[in-house]
């Protein structure tokens, strides 16, 4: 059965995969390093793991499997998902596939050069209204290719 893994310290969609899950009747379970107030719902799963920079990502890393949908805007727990076989989705509803995940590493890499070259900041932009719909579509998309294709 689909499982959707939610990378849940700062993502602003947890809400919207709730409804998704709901829906579709998927489990989904949040993994945090705490402070998450815990959901009602009994299809939601919170897993709190100790304080760390990765501790979440190695977690959810450790227990995706094919055919489950990760949700993460960080883009080396993406890779790691994208090899169990995961589909995995940033939370402003961009996918990671295999074809796009060594540019966004590759990126990634660079902005974190130039940030200690320069001593400055990378600036993102603010999460919308937009991105929101984008992600509820592209989640919907995901769960409807895994109904299909089994995977």
């Amino acid at each position: 059965m689909t499982r959707i893994y939610v990378d849940g310290d700062a993502c602003p969609v947890k809400a919207e995969v709730e409804r998704v899950a709901d829906r579709h009747d998927l489990p989904v379970t949040i993994v945090s390093n705490g402070g998450l107030r815990p959901s009602r719902n009994p299809r939601i799963a919170h897993v709190t793991v100790a304080e760390g920079a990765d501790a979440a990502d190695n977690w959810i890393a450790e227990h995706a499997e094919a055919g489950d949908i990760v949700v993460t805007a960080d883009i080396p727990l993406a890779a790691r998902a994208l090899d169990k076989g995961a589909r995995v989705l940033s939370p402003n509803g961009r996918p990671f596939t295999k074809d796009t995940i060594g540019t966004a590493l590759g990126m990634r890499a660079l902005s974190q050069h130039i940030r200690e070259a320069t001593r400055g900041e990378t600036y993102h932009a603010a999460f919308s209204k937009q991105d929101r719909s984008r992600f509820l579509a592209a989640l919907e998309n995901e769960i409807q290719a895994i109904k299909r294709t089994g995977r």
